[in-house]
């Protein structure tokens, strides 16, 4: 029987897939609007609320006065400190280094930037740092690997420095903190690149976000628009238009203009209003069109649960096997949660319960009023053409079917533009927490275990990438989004939901390779701290067994079993070296794994059905989209 919450999920997925179109304009709010003289400096547009000449300024505050040297070069002033400015964003700017030379330097001293913020402006969290000549690797952070990281000369580091560090982490670096905090781990240089949310490409420079005192904001914003709080400013707050607004959000600056779709054009303000014969008729029409669709909906919905089973179509006696492999997780099927709900089961999202944190977004565990354990998965959106691509996603999701795919319960839409998602969290835990022994896992796991997670992922990530059209691809695999089943089978969770179309392709396919590449080291040291060159280095010299998890008693195991550690090491390498320039895909690594995977002398007894029936052919595709675990249903 069809619940109440799942009538409400379907037809809010539906909704929102039918007025898409009339919000395609909110994309304009992530773009820095002119301000009111529209001053130029060379190629860039001069923003609000920045100004060349003091009579364009839009607010009281001098702070935000630029100047233009030889019409070429654009510099902020902060004190005694002048900063080239490199390109602007509608929440900062890209900096250079205070006097530096017209020549890109690959690497500066610590204390070669020395801001530590102010009213106005804050060092951006949305800075990635790469760290030269560290003595002490624990810094260094795996999830900023996978980003490309140009050179001085612009061109592609495939791959990125030895150390990197982002400043989102907050671990060790934190609002208000020099650079020079990075002295401690005994490093002597550093870089700096810009990371947009949704995009893996670094720009070289240091972003700083703007914003004014909240103290001086009131009345600040125009009618239509509202204040949000800056993220790297104590007490800083800018503007924003309300959904269907388009503009700055300043009283001061351009305000908020009503944006629409009209005679299949952008229309603002006045173009708005005028011809309203036309205006009234698409009002109209649009008046008919919605309830009928909801009605339309609801009867086709009672059909369904009425229509009778076709013969053949699922026998009772396989009731137990059809529940256990193939469940209909479609939209109809799509809970939705409250926030209330899932904030008490994540106790206020705690940072406690916080499983695991990227650029994919955020993961907690969670514990339902009835019991269930889940993991709520927060994806930071900034609008809601954000909201509706997640939400379009989801419902792709719902037609995948996996038995090494985190199994999703639901949603929750109750927080602006953060959509979140609910899926079954098995008591195993993660992968981190397994290798890591966090989280009460005191179990530690063997090889075999290790070698069947990998294959398992290897695969899923195949089927996704090959199987189903258009590929899916996680874009920030690591390990705390491996979550390990009871039977120590893996489910994979924490796909990235906002991936914008020019990162799709090879690129991103790339990127899953070299991520997991790094995965699997993990697996081999039992540790994400590792120095990615020292590791590579030790593995091609012969001295594995230097950095080999001590509780997989490495010198204690049969020849066979080193030569699989040994092998999986070197497919590691090659993911790492070049997984990212594609020169390695993700079929030919999992065949690779499930290759070495049924090799395992030891495995046969211990290999479960599921894996048996997936792993049965010789052509990785055909076993996967054969099996009964692994299924794609589209939906019409």
């Amino acid at each position: 029987m069809l619940h109440l919450s799942s009538l409400a999920s379907f037809l809010l997925l539906s909704l929102f897939k039918f007025l898409t179109v009339s919000h395609s304009l909110q994309e304009q709010h992530q773009l820095p609007q002119p301000n009111l003289c529209h001053e130029k400096c060379g190629d860039l547009q001069i923003p609000f609320p920045f100004h060349l000449n003091k009579s364009c300024s839009s607010l009281s505050d001098d702070v935000f006065h630029l100047s233009c040297l030889n019409s070429t070069s654009l510099f902020l002033n902060i004190g005694s400190e002048s900063y080239r400015i490199l390109e602007l964003f509608s929440d900062g700017l890209l900096v250079d280094f205070p006097g530096s030379s017209p020549h890109c330097r690959q690497y500066n001293d610590l204390n070669s930037f020395d801001f530590l913020g102010n009213d106005h402006f804050g060092l951006s969290a949305d800075n990635v740092i790469g760290l030269y000549d560290c003595e002490d690797s624990s810094l260094c952070k795996t999830e900023c690997e996978t980003i490309d990281l140009p050179n001085c000369d612009g061109s592609e580091s495939h791959g990125s420095p030895a150390c990197c560090y982002p400043l989102s982490d907050h671990s060790l670096w934190r609002l208000g903190d020099k650079f020079s905090v990075f002295s401690k781990f005994g490093c002597r240089g550093f870089s700096s690149w810009v990371v947009q949310r949704g995009s893996n490409l670094g720009k070289r420079g240091v972003k700083l976000e703007w914003a004014v005192p909240r103290n001086s904001s009131k009345g600040v914003c125009a009618t239509n628009g509202y204040i949000i709080n800056a993220t790297s400013i104590q007490a800083g707050v800018r503007c924003a238009c309300q959904d269907g607004f388009i503009g700055d959000g300043f009283a001061t600056g351009e305000g908020c203009t009503i944006s629409c779709i009209k005679d299949r054009r952008e229309a603002y303000g006045d173009d708005f209003f005028k011809k309203g014969h036309s205006s009234k008729r698409l009002a109209v029409i649009a008046g008919v069109l919605a309830p009928l669709f909801i009605i339309a909906s609801l009867i086709a919905l009672l059909y369904l649960l009425k229509r009778p089973v076709k013969p053949g179509t699922f026998d009772p006696a396989q009731k137990v096997q059809f529940h256990s492999t193939i469940s209909f997780r479609k939209a109809s099927k799509t809970q939705l949660f409250t926030y209330h709900e899932l904030e008490e089961a994540t106790k206020a999202f705690d940072d406690d319960q916080k499983l695991v944190s990227g650029n994919n977004g955020t993961i907690y565990a969670g514990v339902l009023g009835d019991g269930s354990h889940i993991a709520v998965h927060k994806v930071d959106g900034e609008h809601e053409k954000d909201l509706i691509q997640v939400l379009s996603q989801i419902e792709t999701f719902s037609a995948i079917l996996h038995r090494n795919i985190a199994r999703f319960l639901g949603c929750c839409i109750d927080l602006a533009y953060t959509p979140l998602l609910v899926y079954e969290y098995p008591a195993n835990g993660t992968l981190e927490d397994h290798l890591h022994q966090k989280g009460g896992q005191h179990v530690a796991l063997d090889w075999y275990k290790r070698l069947s997670i990998a294959a398992e992922t290897a695969s899923v990530l195949a089927f996704l990438q090959y199987e189903i059209f258009p590929p899916i691809f996680h874009c920030d695999l690591k390990s705390g989004y491996i979550f390990i089943n009871d039977d120590f089978s893996s489910k994979l969770s924490g796909f990235g939901l906002l991936v914008s179309s020019h990162e799709e392709g090879s690129r991103v396919q790339s990127t899953d390779v070299y991520a997991l590449g790094v995965v699997l080291l993990e697996m081999i040291a039992g540790s994400n701290c590792l120095d990615l060159p020292i590791a590579l280095q030790k593995i091609r010299g012969g001295k594995l067994e230097e950095i080999v998890d001590p509780l997989l008693y490495y010198h204690e195991q049969p020849s066979y079993r080193r030569e699989q550690i040994e092998t999986v090491a070197d497919l590691a390498m090659r993911c790492l070296l070049f997984g990212g320039d594609g020169k390695l895909g993700m079929y030919d690594v999992a065949k690779e794994l499930v290759h070495i995977r049924r090799e395992s002398s030891d495995g046969g007894s211990k290999r479960g059905p599921a894996l048996e029936e997936t792993f049965s052919n010789s052509s990785l595709l055909q076993m996967i989209s054969m099996s009964p675990d692994s299924t794609y249903m589209p939906k019409h």
